[in-house]
């Protein structure tokens, strides 16, 4: 489940960019070699962008998760004017999963012999997950408790432990 929301918190964190031409910024420097790096485009106020995110941290602002990093391409406006960006940026990363694991118990077929009394049970699966959202009560509480220890610092330094060794 933990994995889940890395992966669901870092795929977010790339796909909420949004670009906007700015004056008087540096062109474009290259991206380190072992560096995660994302190609992102996308079109706003008349004009495009085209370039690349290059992932540098995960850090906490005003109590949100971001992905801050290098965000370098050009800009093209709509009269083909092309303008060179590099600029570090905090995306926003969230976990977007309105539901919340509680308990996944998976129990074997079982066979038991009591004194006579032969017990057989088959495989047994049990999946308990709390939906949040209104009008979901217990969900929302169960989720709540769920996610007390899910504080965006502690998350970004996981984070960062894992880009550190994905890295190296």
């Amino acid at each position: 489940m933990v994995m889940k929301r890395i992966a669901l918190a870092t795929l977010l964190a790339f796909t909420t960019a949004l670009v906007a031409p700015a004056a008087n910024l540096a062109a474009a420097a290259p991206a380190a070699a072992n560096a995660i790096t994302v190609p992102i485009s996308g079109t706003g106020g008349g004009g495009t962008f085209a370039g690349t995110f290059q992932l540098q941290k995960f850090a906490n602002q005003g109590g949100q998760l971001v992905a801050v990093g290098l965000l370098s391409g050009t800009v093209t406006t709509a009269t083909g004017v092309a303008t060179g960006v590099v600029k570090t940026v905090a995306l926003p990363a969230q976990i977007v999963d309105s539901t919340c694991e509680i308990l996944h118990l998976d129990l074997g077929p079982l066979s038991l012999d009591l004194l006579g009394l032969q017990i057989n049970l088959s495989r047994v699966v049990l999946d308990i997950t709390a939906q949040a959202g209104a009008g979901n009560l217990l969900g929302n509480l169960l989720c709540g408790v769920a996610n007390l220890l899910n504080d965006p610092s502690g998350l970004a330094k996981i984070l960062n432990s894992i880009l550190d060794a994905l890295l190296k």
